[in-house]
C-alpha cells in the first residue's frame, strides 16, 4: 500500500492538461479559462455621469440649460461658464464640464436652473477607464463565474478560450447491481455510486458518460472497456480488489493497461488502482458506496481539476474544532464523515461503516485522521475536507 500523497503524485503524472477550445461567451460560465484575455477598450470609454443632474464647468447660483446628455445620446457641444447640460446616469459628460450638480439641488424654470440646495464636494463624474483600461487582463487559469462573464462582456469579448471538458467514462461492475427504477432480485442492490460520481463530475465541469453495468465476467468487462473508447479518463467502480470476482485489474491489463499503483493506505478506499490504458487514464475505485464517493472527493476531483489546467494539488483542506472525544486511529489515513458548522465546530459521526450512504448524506465534511493519530479530546483541531 502507498500513502494518499504518493497515490496523488502518480495520478497527476498520468493526468494530461487538455487542449483549448473556443466557446461563445454565453456558454462560458463554469468553464475554465485556459488563456488570459485582454480588454479591447476602456470602461467606461468616456467620462460618465454617476448621477442624474446637470453638468457644469463651475459652481454658480444659476445657469442656462443649453442641451441634454443621455445614455447613448451624448451632448455634442461644450459647456462654458454659466451654462449647464441636463445629464442622466451613465451619459457622456460634455466637453468643458467638471462636475455634476444633482437634480435635487436645483429648481428649474424653463431653460433656467437655480441652485437651491447645497452641492456635495464630489464631482459625480466617473473618469474614462475608471473600471479598467484597454489591455487589462483576466488571468488564466480560472473557473469562470457569472461575475467573470459580466466582466468579459464589458471587455468586449464574445468568444472565450477554455479548456476542453474532460470526457469521463463511468463503468459500474458487479452481478449484484441493477439500475435505479428496476426491480432487484433477492441478491441484488441498486447501483448508486455511478450516479453520485456523475453528479460530482458535473459539478467539476467534466463531461461524464454512464456506460451499461458490467457483469463479473471477462467478456462483459471487455465490452464495457470497448464502449469507453474515446474517453480521457475511464473510471471503474467495484471489482478492484483481489477476490475471485474482482476481475477489473486483470481484464484491464489484458487490454493493455499499464498499472501505476494498486491499494492505498486509507480508510475507506483501500482497493484503489490507476494506470494508463491506451490514450486514456484509468482510475479504479472501490465498490463500497461510501468508499467510492470518498475517493471521488480525494482523488477524482483533483485529477479533473488538473486536466482542466487548474494545477496539480490535493483537494483543499481546512481545520475545525472537535466537539467531542475520538479514540486513536489505526495504521491508515482515515476520512471520517462529519459535520461542521459556521462557527467551525466539528462533529464526527459514530457510524463510519463504508456502506452507509445515509450518513454520507448528512455529512458536509470529511475529518482526516493521520495514520496512528492518538486519541483526541473536545477542543482539538482536526484537518477537514469539505464535501
Amino acid at each position: 500500500m502507498i500513502p494518499v500523497s504518493e497515490a496523488l503524485d502518480h495520478l497527476f503524472a498520468l493526468a494530461p492538461v487538455l487542449p483549448t477550445e473556443w466557446v461563445p461567451l454565453a456558454r462560458a460560465n463554469g468553464r475554465v479559462l485556459s488563456q488570459s484575455v485582454s480588454a479591447s477598450r476602456d470602461q467606461p470609454p468616456f467620462p460618465a455621469s454617476a448621477m442624474d443632474g446637470y453638468a457644469v464647468t463651475d459652481l454658480a447660483q444659476s445657469y442656462d440649460v443649453i442641451g441634454e446628455s443621455a445614455a447613448g445620446h451624448g451632448f455634442t457641444g461644450s459647456v462654458a461658464a454659466g451654462q449647464a447640460v441636463r445629464i442622466f446616469t451613465g451619459a457622456p459628460v460634455p466637453q468643458g464640464a467638471t462636475r455634476i450638480i444633482l437634480q435635487e439641488d436645483v429648481t428649474r424654470t424653463g431653460t433656467r436652473i437655480d441652485v437651491t440646495g447645497t452641492p456635495e464636494d464630489s464631482s459625480f463624474i466617473r473618469p474614462a477607464g475608471n473600471d479598467f483600461r484597454a489591455g487589462a487582463e483576466l488571468p488564466a487559469p480560472k473557473r469562470l463565474t457569472p461575475n467573470d462573464i459580466a466582466l468579459l462582456a464589458a471587455m468586449n469579448i464574445d468568444s472565450v478560450p477554455v479548456t476542453r471538458k474532460p470526457s469521463v467514462a463511468l463503468i459500474s461492475t458487479g452481478d449484484e447491481l441493477v439500475m435505479p427504477g428496476e426491480t432487484p432480485g433477492p441478491d441484488q442492490i441498486i447501483a448508486s455510486n455511478t450516479f453520485g460520481l456523475r453528479a460530482l463530475l458535473d459539478d467539476l465541469g467534466a463531461k461524464p458518460r454512464l456506460l451499461p453495468l458490467a457483469k463479473d465476467t471477462r467478456s462483459s468487462l471487455t465490452t464495457a472497456f470497448g464502449l469507453a473508447q474515446g474517453a480521457d479518463l475511464i473510471v471503474t467502480i467495484g471489482g478492484a480488489s483481489v477476490g475471485d470476482h474482482d476481475l477489473v485489474a486483470g481484464v484491464a491489463q489484458e487490454l493493455g493497461m499499464t498499472q501505476a499503483f494498486h491499494k492505498v493506505a486509507m480508510r475507506p478506499g483501500k482497493p484503489l488502482m490507476s494506470g494508463q490504458m491506451g490514450t486514456a487514464m484509468m482510475l479504479g475505485l472501490p465498490g463500497n458506496p461510501v468508499s467510492a464517493m470518498v475517493c471521488g472527493h480525494v482523488f477524482l476531483a483533483p485529477v479533473i481539476r488538473a486536466m482542466q489546467g487548474l494545477g496539480r494539488s490535493p483537494a483543499p483542506r481546512t481545520s475545525a474544532t472537535l466537539t467531542h472525544a475520538l479514540s486513536k486511529n489505526g495504521p491508515r489515513e482515515h476520512y471520517m464523515r462529519a459535520t461542521t458548522d459556521e462557527a467551525g465546530r466539528l462533529t464526527v459521526f459514530d457510524r463510519q461503516d463504508s456502506a452507509l450512504l445515509s450518513v454520507l448524506g448528512q455529512a458536509n465534511a470529511l475529518a482526516i485522521r493521520p495514520p496512528h493519530d492518538p486519541a483526541r479530546q473536545a477542543g482539538d483541531r482536526l484537518e477537514i475536507l469539505k464535501i
